[in-house]
């Protein structure tokens, strides 16, 4: 489409919110009995139900009427195609074919080569279980760990094998704490490291491997050892056996892993039976975003939708919020897969954008939110939109805690949309009401509906990043920092004072330097 038509369909959602911006939703409800069939949608067990929202048929209609004139579909048929759309790094974007072993979707290559990876953890799945390992230390930062952190929490209650444990931070304590009450013969090591340099995450796989062969000798790194990573070169000179050095590519973003041979922890604990399930319900979403009309789409609707609160109504922070305890890592989870992807000023052209791309994502376990920032949700003067996220049945088999939890994720989304008036002379006490929110409901929480809730997020963002005509799937702004890292490290041991900063800088390394000198 032309320039001009997508700046058509920009100013028609803008002339409309002219008009809806005082509309509110407690009226929308109480004048449509049918707007929460209207206004919700679902793919097998997962409903969406955005009727929460300031929309009406006219704001949708306008919203799909901008997500045609951007090329939705077109820029969803070259990324499943496997084109260069990834146009910064000169990257296809291919994280459905981890999902697609038959092709159905994807090149049939990338999908042949994802599937080998998959034999490939069957064997070591059986060695593991066989082998006497009882504690996995997976090591890796960002999308090396997130994804499958949140999802070996999620799925706990399906977990058969060893217990794993996840390890990020250069601080070292986390890692330190574990080694301390491990045994080395018991204790398997995996490293995720797309680039094999990856500062924090080598700095603990080298602490690990010190440990391990201090204890077991030279030989410990060949057993007790696996990588997932697109230098097999660089893992197999740090000692990891070939056959347990497993393949990630450059199509493959880190925060969109989570169904790659990075999971690798995950396969182990849960069984990879289970691990293909989960596999098998975000390829059930994946052909749902391919082939349903975007009116019924689901990764569709939540996109524009949030398109909507972050660029037309303000909401410049977005809640992620589920009320299920296994659930609790999805917020971070998600935070890094939508700021990290649509946290941009640039457009894909390389010049400024004219709006507002991702909002902030933040995001807590559902009650203790309530006890924490809700207040703000509910009566701050920012307006915050929210996804409340919720199973059905517990698997926990505590019926009455669950329907107590339930309770709570219903009331709090009808009282961010109705609100309440507060009582004559008591202002503090007016809950202004008419807050944006969706919910999404699944049967229960299991590696199929995990699986889709995963793909569901993953093409919502590829959405609005079209939309804002964004690229999606590179993170040039992480690198700065680590750059400059780099270059300051030597100076915390210098004796020399620091100079070539700011004076900031300069002062905090010296500070630094001296407080840790008057400790010894």
């Amino acid at each position: 489409m032309t320039s001009a038509q997508i700046s058509s369909a920009w100013e028609a959602l803008e002339s409309h919110n002219d008009q809806i911006v005082e509309v509110h939703m407690r009226d929308l409800f109480a004048n449509d009995p049918n707007r929460f069939a209207r206004f919700s949608a679902h793919l097998d067990d997962l409903l969406l139900d955005y009727s929460k929202n300031r929309v009406t048929e006219e704001t949708l209609g306008l919203l799909m009427d901008l997500a045609a004139t951007t090329g939705i579909e077109d820029w969803r048929r070259r990324m499943f195609a496997g084109d260069t759309i990834n146009t910064s790094e000169d990257r296809a974007v291919l994280h459905a074919a981890l999902r697609d072993p038959s092709g159905e979707l994807t090149p049939s290559e990338a999908s042949a080569r994802a599937a080998g990876e998959i034999h490939r953890m069957r064997t070591l799945q059986t060695t593991i279980r066989n082998g006497g390992w009882t504690n996995i230390v997976h090591i890796g930062i960002g999308g090396s760990y997130l994804g499958p952190q949140m999802a070996t929490a999620a799925l706990a209650p399906y977990a058969t094998g060893p217990h794993v444990h996840y390890v990020s931070n250069v601080d070292g304590t986390h890692l330190m704490e574990l080694l301390a009450v491990f045994e080395p013969q018991t204790t398997f090591v995996i490293v995720a490291s797309k680039t094999f340099t990856t500062d924090e995450t080598m700095t603990n796989a080298k602490t690990a491997k010190a440990w391990l062969t201090s204890a077991l000798g030279d030989q410990a790194v060949s057993q007790n050892f696996a990588a997932v990573t697109a230098e097999r070169t660089a893992a197999e000179a740090f000692g990891i056996l070939p056959g347990n050095v497993f393949e990630i590519w450059d199509w493959i973003g880190g925060r969109y892993s989570a169904t790659s041979a990075i999971a690798l922890p995950l396969a182990l604990v849960i069984g990879m039976e289970r691990f293909e399930d989960f596999l098998a319900g975000a390829h059930a979403m994946d052909a749902h975003f391919v082939a349903a009309p975007l009116q019924q789409n689901l990764p569709v609707i939540l996109a524009l939708i949030g398109v909507w609160n972050a660029t037309f109504l303000g909401a410049r922070s977005h809640a992620i919020l589920p009320y299920g305890y296994r659930l609790r890592h999805l917020p971070r989870f998600l935070q890094q897969l939508e700021m990290e992807s649509n946290g941009k000023n640039v457009t894909r052209n390389g010049v400024a954008v004219s709006g507002t791309t991702a909002p902030v994502i933040f995001g807590e376990l559902g009650t203790d939110g309530q006890h924490t920032f809700y207040q703000l949700l509910h009566q701050g003067s920012d307006l915050v939109s929210c996804d409340f996220i919720a199973a059905a049945k517990s698997d926990n088999g505590l019926d009455n805690y669950h329907s107590k939890l339930l309770a709570n994720f219903l009331a709090q989304s009808e009282a961010l949309m109705l609100g309440r008036a507060a009582p004559t002379g008591e202002p503090h006490r007016n809950f202004p009401g008419n807050r944006p929110s969706n919910s999404i409901v699944v049967r229960r929480v299991n590696p199929r509906t995990l699986g889709m809730l995963v793909a569901l997020y993953e093409h919502k963002v590829f959405v609005q990043g079209v939309i804002w005509g964004i690229n999606s799937f590179d993170q040039w702004g992480v690198e700065l920092g680590k750059e400059m890292s780099q270059r300051i490290l030597p100076e915390l041991t210098s004796v020399d004072t620091a100079s070539g900063h700011d004076s900031s800088t300069n002062g905090l390394i010296d500070h630094l330097k001296r407080l840790r000198e008057e400790d010894g």
